[in-house]
This record gives structure tokens, C-alpha cells and sequence, in this order.
């Protein structure tokens, strides 16, 4: 029995022509690029410029995903944007997005999971393609993280970069099996009890200010591995598949020893690995496009892949979805 998928058919990304060395952190903070780079793997980072928002960013890689897709804009129906960090506490930088392309038809909105944001956007916009409502979508992760942090923590403000990642996807027939093209299945949780562990110290509500990034990095680590495993193994679950059918597996690239570490404990290979956090470090619900699309680029990830995403972010939200290119 054929059933309908939400099929890629391109993606995209941009990053802002800034790039932070590790070095250049160390003149300014008491840190070093080892101490960096073995805590975490990242070794630069892309920020901002002055001017530069994050519905710029996001503009910029919605372009290139519909480029790559061969598809115009105006064949576009829905927008799910995945951000923490927005222009403005309202309108959604959704429809900033969709004014900038000249998109005048159809429905855009903001999803705010913030590092899980990709995949709560895909799994968002699966469904209304699915059941109908909508034909072709663009999900989008932007962020601009360097916005939103404490430049004097340097337990945080080397981890983190700006950037924006996009796909477009189409409602196709597919014949019903795990060989259809498209996301497969998706699974995503959320446990509000871990809030002090990673958040922001600001809101519109509560201090009406934007506030800074704080996080517990061991508590994070501790939980994210545990957390992560638990939806990729619902994946598996839900489709009859297992870590040795997956071509790629494209994590959340927010630390190379979490990346590591779940791969290790799922029984992933490393050269099944899709990394990219060592150049952009964590740009939160922009980093999975990011890589997808870098991946995409270099001939790595090709039509007929099988490949797993999966993202863990503060709240705690974490999520996975798994998806034949």
C-alpha cells in the first residue's frame, strides 16, 4: 500500500564570513586552543558581523536549498524556522524569511527547541505534508548564538558559533517500505525537569532582557548520551532497521566527545560519522542542516542514502529522525 513521505529534494546552508580561531578566544580569555579542542573538538567558529541577523542567515541557506532543489520559491507552502536566538521577540523570523524570498502564499511559523530545533521542524513540517495540508516545505535551523552569550565564560563561549541550514521537502507517493525515499519515522521527547541544566538567564517574561547562555557541561554530557540513544533505538524500533543499515549517521554537532560516545555506544562506525563541529562549532538547531549539507556538497551523502539524525537541547529536548535521501 503506497502511503505519501515528506521527500527531500535539496539543501543549504551559510555560514557568516567571521571565523573565530581558537587562538584568537585564547588572547582574549584565559583559555587555550588545547584546552578547547580536547574538551570539545572545535577549533573555529563563524559569528555574526555586526548587522547580520539571524533571518539573514536563514534567507541566505533557504536560497541555496532551493537552488540545489532545481524548485522557485514561490512553489513554497510552509516555512518551519528552528531558532532560540530570533530577530525580535514577535513577528516569527519565519515570516521575516518568507518576505525575503518573496514568498506571499501559504503559512510560516518559528519552532523553538533550540539544539533539537531541526528535528522537531522536520518531524513539524512531515506531518503537515503527510496528512495533506501542505505540498512543499522548507525547514530552516538559524541561529545566532554568539548574540546570547557571557564572551567572559569560557566554559561556554567557545562552544558555540553562528549559521543557518535548510531543506526543501515535497510530499511524495512512495510505495510504503523502508527503501521509500524520504523521513522514515522521527521520535521526539522533552523533560522540562532538566531546565537549570542548560537556558538563558533572560526572557521578555521574566527579566525583559535577552540574558546570557548558562549550562552544567557535566550534567549535559552525563545525560546526553543516555537521551540520545533512547529515540535512535525507537528509530530502529519503528522501522526494522539497526546501526549496521545506516549509511550516515548526522548527529547534532555540539561536542565531538558526546558525537563519539553515543556512535560508539549505538555501535556506529566512525567513518559512518558525519563532523563538522570542529570548524562551527555548536550552532545549536543550525547544526544538523550544516552538516547535512556539507556532506551533501563533498559527495559523501548521496540518493538512496539511509541516515539517522539526531539532537539533544536544553529543556531538555531531544529528538531523532530517520530518513532515506
Amino acid at each position: 500500500m503506497s502511503v505519501m513521505r515528506s521527500v527531500v529534494l535539496g539543501c543549504g546552508s551559510y555560514l557568516p564570513g567571521q571565523v573565530v580561531t581558537n587562538a584568537e578566544l585564547a588572547r582574549r580569555i584565559d583559555t587555550s586552543d588545547e584546552w578547547i579542542v580536547q574538551r570539545t573538538g572545535i577549533h573555529e567558529r563563524h559569528i555574526a558581523a555586526e548587522g547580520e541577523f539571524t533571518s539573514h542567515l536563514a534567507i541566505k541557506a533557504a536560497q541555496a536549498a532551493l537552488d540545489h532543489a532545481g524548485v522557485e520559491a514561490g512553489s513554497i507552502d510552509l516555512i518551519v524556522l528552528a531558532t532560540a536566538t530570533p530577530d525580535n521577540t514577535f513577528p516569527a523570523t519565519s515570516v521575516m524569511v518568507q518576505a525575503g524570498l518573496g514568498i506571499t502564499g501559504g503559512a510560516a511559523f518559528d519552532l523553538h527547541a533550540v539544539c533539537s530545533g531541526f528535528v522537531f521542524g522536520l518531524a513539524s513540517a512531515d506531518n503537515f505534508l503527510r496528512g495533506g495540508a501542505f505540498k512543499r516545505a522548507l525547514v530552516i535551523g538559524a541561529e545566532t548564538f554568539s548574540r546570547i552569550l557571557d564572551w567572559n565564560d569560557r566554559t561556554t563561549c567557545v562552544l558555540f558559533g553562528d549559521g543557518a541550514g535548510a531543506v526543501v521537502l515535497e510530499a511524495q507517493e512512495q510505495p510504503g517500505t523502508t527503501a521509500d525515499r524520504g523521513i522514515l519515522t522521527s521520535h521526539l521527547r522533552s523533560d522540562g525537569r532538566h531546565k537549570s541544566k542548560l537556558y538563558v538567564d533572560g526572557g521578555p517574561s521574566s527579566t525583559q532582557t535577552v540574558g546570557h547562555l548558562r549550562m552544567e557541561g557535566r550534567e549535559v554530557f552525563k545525560h546526553a548520551v543516555a537521551m540520545i540513544t533512547d529515540v535512535i533505538e525507537d528509530a530502529f524500533a519503528a522501522t526494522g532497521t539497526s546501526a549496521s543499515d545506516i549509511t550516515w549517521f548526522v548527529p547534532h554537532q555540539a561536542n565531538k566527545r558526546i558525537i563519539d560516545a553515543s556512535a560508539n555506544k549505538l555501535g556506529i562506525p566512525p567513518e559512518k560519522v558525519v563532523i563538522t563541529v570542529d570548524r562551527h562549532g555548536n550552532t545549536s538547531a543550525a547544526s544538523i542542516p550544516l552538516a547535512l549539507t556539507a556532506a551533501v556538497a563533498d559527495g559523501r551523502i548521496k540518493r538512496g542514502d539511509l541516515i539517522l539524525l539526531e539532537a539533544m537541547g536544553g529543556g531538555f529536548t531531544w529528538g531523532s529522525a530517520l530518513l532515506r535521501w
